[in-house]
């Protein structure tokens, strides 16, 4: 009773969607992310939050299910604005449905009962007013996956741009070339988190991997800012095979994209003991990516305790040239986006 009672009240924060096109029988495609859902009339989409009423899709509009002032390097983003803050909103939903979700009370609604969240009414000028008040030069779609609900952060980001605030998704990745085209004149970072190198692993949480693939070459071929992140699950993604695959296929693309390698703590449906990665786990997967010709590697979720993995150093004279500490920057010395001793540029946006 309280799930169909919170689909109604879902349900009045819709507007009909974009991303979309009609097919027979008043069903409709969607093209929101790589799954490209049909769906029926009466019915939504994997995501849940995506639903054809009488032929039209509608889509999540008006609201947020948190909102928070973060620094930008939670995110992770390290080659953006260094110290600076990101107002972050959030919806509601996912497109996969992953075991170790660290976000889970968000993105799961509706599909897990567990999963309870209320949400928040807002306008865009609301969200954008809130950003300018606190001096925040980013915004960002997060805490459940941003491309099913692309449509409301194109509205808020389309106004965001009219004051020079720089606007970002933290993405699962799994893309299609509609969406993507849909978002490029209106995102400028992207986060993408790159789960494993192996099919079978995605398959289990409900994507394809080659969809990740595609989404970060396309990104990059169309010049976004891009940093990678996988959460180093003990036994699903943190072989030295699977490691060195994944941070090859990222050199392939630029082995200027920072790769962040985290760690995973217990959560949703894994919450044994023994479900943590330790820290030799991070240090290895950091040596792996520089192995294989990465310039920029970063460990994270366990400040202070993985050597100097958490700082940025030129690439080409090895100038320490950002200290941090978990989200905290402790130096920086980058000077006009380049070195500060050999002058050489820094990737990144260091200015809006």
């Amino acid at each position: 009773m309280a799930e169909v009672a919170f689909k109604e009240i879902l349900a009045g924060c819709t507007k009909e969607g974009e991303l979309y096109s009609r097919i027979k029988e008043n069903w409709v495609q969607c093209f929101a992310c790589g799954h490209k859902c049909k769906i029926p009339p009466g019915k939504e989409g994997i995501c849940k939050v995506r639903f054809n009423i009488g032929g039209k899709l509608f889509v999540p509009f008006g609201y947020v299910s948190g909102i928070a002032l973060d620094p930008i390097e939670k995110k992770p983003f390290f080659h953006v604005l260094p110290g600076s803050a990101a107002l972050s909103f959030g919806m509601l939903g996912c497109d996969y449905h992953c075991s170790f979700c660290q976000n889970w009370i968000t993105s799961q609604t509706l599909r897990d009962p567990r999963a309870v969240s209320s949400i928040e009414k807002i306008s865009s000028e609301e969200i954008v007013n809130i950003a300018l008040s606190k001096k925040a030069p980013v915004i960002t779609s997060t805490y459940n996956e941003p491309l099913i609900t692309s449509e409301w952060s194109v509205e808020i980001f389309k106004r965001a741009k009219g004051y020079g605030i720089l606007t970002s998704y933290v993405s699962n990745g799994n893309g299609n070339p509609q969406v993507l085209d849909y978002l490029e004149p209106w995102v400028d970072l992207f986060k993408i988190d790159l789960k494993s190198y192996s099919q079978k692993t995605y398959s289990q949480l409900g994507g394809l991997l080659q969809n990740v693939l595609d989404t970060i070459k396309y990104l990059h071929l169309r010049g976004k800012w891009i940093e990678v992140v996988t959460l180093i699950v003990p036994g699903m993604n943190d072989s030295d095979e699977e490691l060195t695959d994944m941070a090859k296929f990222i050199c392939s693309v630029s082995p200027d994209i920072p790769w962040h390698v985290t760690a995973y703590h217990q959560d949703y449906k894994m919450n044994a003991k023994e479900d943590f990665t330790p820290t030799a786990a991070l240090i290895r997967a950091a040596e792996i990516g520089y192995k294989e010709g990465l310039h920029y590697v970063y460990t994270g979720n366990l400040p202070g305790q993985t050597r100097n993995y958490e700082n940025t150093y030129c690439c080409s004279c090895n100038e320490l040239l950002i200290q941090r500490q978990g989200f905290r920057v402790i130096s920086n010395k980058i000077s006009d986006g380049r070195c500060v001793r050999c002058r050489a540029e820094i990737p990144g946006k260091w200015r809006i």
